[in-house]
């Protein structure tokens, strides 16, 4: 009789495996990027992603970065704020974003340059991040039913806040689209996700 076969690696499993077997892609970190609709489920994937990974993967939110009167208009914070000191092996400081105060507020975060940083968003592989990324992921839900799971959590007192949202994000993604360039693409299922090689794959 033949022994059975081992079983195999979830998706995540899987997925950390490859992430963690790429070579550097910034300094001696590999910048790994979650982009997709509002949404699209990137924050839940990605902290599921992190524990896959292990030992406490840093992940950078750009919903800490972005503000309400520069929904997109980061790319100069990420990269004097987290991409030079990471770039150097160096700890990445930053504070956050306060959405209901509309400022930098809070303690002082610490993103260390660990062999894997996740950096999760919508614009997190856009054309100035990409020559800096290991992997581009993409959640494949599509905009309307994205925004629509997006409103229905954050309820009818987001209504005007979505409303313009939803015009910059369009915007956005018409002058920089991140889709074209994304390696994997992630599909969410009620059995989990699944992860597909995307449009710019090369594994």
């Amino acid at each position: 009789m033949h022994a059975p076969s081992p079983a195999s690696p979830s998706p995540l499993t899987a997925l950390a495996r490859r992430l963690r077997a790429r070579p550097p892609s910034l300094g001696p970190v590999r910048l790994v990027a979650v982009d997709g609709h509002a949404g699209s489920g990137k924050t839940t994937f990605t902290a599921r992603l992190a524990e896959a990974l292990g030992g406490g993967t840093p992940v950078l939110h750009l919903d800490d970065l972005a503000t309400h009167d520069e929904l997109f208009a980061w790319t100069d914070r990420l990269r004097a704020g987290i991409l030079t000191p990471l770039s150097q092996g160096r700890t990445a400081r930053y504070r956050a974003y306060d959405w209901t105060a509309r400022r930098f507020t809070g303690p002082e975060r610490e993103l260390p340059a660990a062999p894997v940083v996740l950096l999760e968003g919508v614009g997190a592989g856009r054309r100035a991040l990409r020559p800096h990324l290991a992997c581009l992921l993409w959640m494949d839900l599509g905009r309307s039913d994205s925004w629509g799971r997006g409103q229905l959590r954050d309820g009818e007192e987001q209504a005007e806040f979505w409303a313009g949202w939803m015009r910059a994000e369009r915007a956005h993604f018409a002058a920089d689209p991140t889709r074209p360039y994304a390696e994997l693409l992630v599909r969410q299922s009620s059995l989990g996700y699944e992860v597909l090689p995307g449009p710019h794959g090369t594994d």
